[in-house]
């Protein structure tokens, strides 16, 4: 159903994605102060934190979309935005858009071929089935509703191959079944060897990974383990107690 990894061998040595004392400044204001942490190939990881906590300019850096004030990026040891590490990377927006004169079935053989899938039709019928999309597929998804674009979206992000996969709150919008097709689609990537990395306030996926990393006003407050963590403290503006401040396991 989801597509699997690149059939592309990836040195053992390097991490899917290695983020080196980034951060980043609007003028004068940090965005992010400076960040560093790896994740290793195979790796499902949650990425959580207020809105405004730096999440969103974070996945954007990585995803080579945004560059970074100080720092730097690496996806498979390749430098985030560079050829190589495009090819390895699908990345899912918070906001989609789509181009305004193809259809959805469009966008899909846009997308597959343009990343060398073959036999891509069966995929995308798949896909599309998956999310309750294929009576929409000859429709133009510029003019659905914010749950159809979600949906359009992640379709396009699975439809081509991928070795990491970096998603940016995904779950907004979706209806019941959405969320459990995207949770499904997510699963099936990790077990064919694929990283995971999603930007979310959703706690059903949240306690399906084994890692969290929060943010909170930019800094890097936790990341470690999820057993007997208090999400909901991590996604708040202060955290009362101090007593994941910095914390690494």
């Amino acid at each position: 159903m989801a597509r699997s990894r690149r059939n592309v061998p990836q040195p053992k040595e390097h991490s899917a994605l290695s983020i080196d004392n980034v951060s980043k400044l609007y003028g004068t204001a940090p965005a992010l102060d400076p960040i560093s942490f790896d994740i290793n190939t195979g790796d499902r990881v949650a990425l959580i934190g207020h809105n405004g906590s730096g999440k969103t300019t974070l996945i954007r850096i990585a995803a080579g979309l945004l560059d970074s004030s100080t720092g730097s990026v690496s996806i498979g040891g390749a430098v985030s935005g560079s050829l190589s590490a495009r090819a390895a990377l699908s990345f899912i927006a918070d906001q989609p858009t789509f181009y305004d004169d193809l259809s959805l079935w469009e966008h899909m053989e846009y997308v597959a071929r343009l990343h060398g899938v073959e036999e891509w039709e069966q995929t995308a019928a798949d896909l599309l089935g998956h999310l309750g999309l294929y009576d929409r597929a000859d429709d133009m998804p510029n003019r659905f509703s914010r749950g159809l674009k979600q949906k359009s979206a992640i379709a396009l992000g699975f439809i081509r191959p991928f070795d990491l996969l970096l998603v940016d709150e995904p779950f907004v919008g979706l209806d019941a079944a959405g969320k459990e097709a995207l949770l499904e689609l997510l699963a099936d990537a990790t077990a064919h060897g694929s990283t995971v990395v999603v930007a979310t306030h959703e706690l059903s996926f949240v306690h399906t990974v084994g890692r969290i990393i929060a943010l909170r006003d930019g800094r890097l407050v936790y990341d470690g383990g999820t057993d007997d963590i208090n999400v909901d403290g991590l996604v708040r503006t202060e955290d009362p107690a101090g007593e994941h401040d910095g914390e690494r396991h």
